[in-house]
């Protein structure tokens, strides 16, 4: 079947990672009609600070879904366990061809196969499987990425890095994270910007682009 060219789809390995490896991205791309879907396979319930409701990450990436413009039938939550996506590879593959068969999408979004993080790792490499016949680029998470090569770049506005941000505001139980500090996001979209000679932007690296 042919892929649809404007269906988009972004592979989180935990809610918030979408958002912040290409939320400006997601932004531009809904303002130019495009179809966007959002996989979130853990919602790290393990990790959150004790006292809070195990649902509590699921509520954000709804708002902060919400708040980009995805519409909520195009969210997709799993219910892996953070830190152990790598035990669960064969269910974590059959979810992204189940995705791949009915959404059909002309561009997947997920981490490079550089970062450390072993779900990040884990969603990169079973994605690049499941996703072989599509355009793939990956998305950067700077503290977590040993090299990154910035093949690619999506220009921004400001508009959309300040919906990216208000975006990742959802996320109030993540909010003492350094990688979710306004100046720290206003700056790598800038950094990224100079890179392509204009204001903001997104780097990703190219998996693979069929054209």
């Amino acid at each position: 079947m042919e892929r649809k060219k404007d269906t988009i789809l972004i592979l989180a390995p935990h809610t918030d990672d979408g958002e912040l490896g290409c939320g400006g991205t997601i932004t531009k791309f809904l303002e130019e009609g495009k179809d966007v879907y959002y996989a979130a396979f853990s919602t790290a319930k393990e990790s959150l600070p004790q006292g809070m409701p195990d649902n509590t990450l699921e509520l954000e990436v709804k708002e902060a879904t919400k708040r980009l413009g995805i519409p909520g039938n195009h969210l997709i939550i799993f219910g892996y366990t953070v830190r152990k996506l790598n035990y669960s590879r064969q269910n974590v593959l059959e979810d992204m061809v189940k995705m791949k068969r009915e959404l059909m999408p002309g561009l997947v979004f997920m981490p490079s196969p550089n970062d450390l993080h072993q779900d990040h790792y884990t969603v990169a490499i079973e994605g690049m499987r499941a996703f072989k016949e599509t355009s793939i680029l990956a998305y950067e998470l700077p503290w977590n990425n040993i090299n990154f090569n910035t093949q690619s770049f999506v220009k921004l506005d400001k508009r959309h890095v300040e919906k990216k941000i208000h975006a990742l505001e959802a996320y109030e139980s993540q909010k003492k994270r350094s990688y979710l500090n306004r100046e720290f996001i206003y700056s790598l979209a800038r950094t990224r910007g100079v890179q392509i000679k204009t204001t903001y932007a997104e780097t990703f690296e190219v998996i693979r682009w069929i054209i």
